[in-house]
């Protein structure tokens, strides 16, 4: 079965990951701008890292026939500081129109600050201003339900479609709160600090599979690109349809991605 890998830092795997990634069935995946692992010291770094991402990784991806596809921003971690921040908001806008460019982001909280929410708020009205879909990143652990509610009034605010926006790293207790809103809700399959394939599948099974999507967001810390697979082993073990598992896999997110009107995948 064909899958769709709709969060991933390709960026620091190895070229080997898209071999096994798409032995295992992925035919496209989307690669959100984040943080390097440390804090760029200038903002012309990212013109370096936006140029990588729009043109080497698409490449590399296409070896595999595997479509790269990518999300541009400055990540929350890196937000702190106002004036860089609006410098590598410039930048984004000279890349936006690259083919691959699917939306902004992942934006979002990291430390749920004032200045994180300053720079959230001017990159939502980037993306209404230029009509892109939108990726946020919500605040790992006891600080995730705070920024999730902060970041929906943000997006209220700026009258953002539900439609048109994916709230990532939900748990238990935040999706019913991204859904109500009307909001999509993406689940992410991670070591330690996120779900596990058997937490993911007891959530999808309470949304019934509706407007969600799950990723690895697989990166440079310890990661597994591969546990998306792994999540279809265990619907497949709970006995899960192969239709509801495609609608999970590739469906839900082929369908929240295509309104890009830049995400282009080939199935054959």
């Amino acid at each position: 079965m064909h899958y769709i890998e709709p969060h991933i830092h390709m960026i620091s795997r190895t070229t080997d990951d898209y071999h096994r990634m798409a032995m295992a069935g992925c035919v496209a995946c989307t690669e959100p701008a984040f943080w390097a692992g440390y804090d760029r010291p200038h903002p012309e770094a990212f013109a370096d890292y936006f140029e990588h991402l729009t043109s080497f990784e698409r490449g590399r991806a296409a070896r595999f026939s595997i479509a790269h596809h990518c999300w541009l921003c400055i990540n929350p971690k890196e937000a702190e500081d106002v004036a860089f921040s609006r410098e590598v908001i410039q930048i984004v806008r000279q890349f936006i129109d690259r083919p691959g460019v699917v939306g902004i982001g992942e934006i979002g909280f990291n430390k749920n600050s004032r200045n994180e929410l300053t720079i959230l708020e001017e990159q939502v009205a980037l993306a209404v201003e230029l009509n892109q879909l939108i990726l946020v990143h919500t605040p790992h652990m006891e600080d995730k339900l705070k920024g999730t509610r902060l970041t929906l009034d943000v997006l209220d605010a700026h009258g953002v479609s539900p439609d048109r926006a994916m709230i990532d790293h939900m748990e238990e207790h935040t999706t019913r709160l991204v859904r109500d809103r009307g909001y999509w809700v993406g689940m992410t399959i991670y070591p330690d600090t996120k779900f596990t394939p058997q937490r993911a599948v007891d959530t999808i099974e309470t949304l019934a599979g509706d407007r969600l999507w799950i990723n690895s967001s697989a990166d440079w810390a310890y990661s597994d690109p591969l546990l998306l697979p792994q999540t279809r082993f265990e619907m497949q073990r709970r006995g899960h349809t192969e239709a509801m598992i495609q609608k999970v896999l590739y469906d839900n997110p082929l369908q929240f991605l295509s309104q890009s009107g830049k995400f282009k995948v080939t199935v054959t």
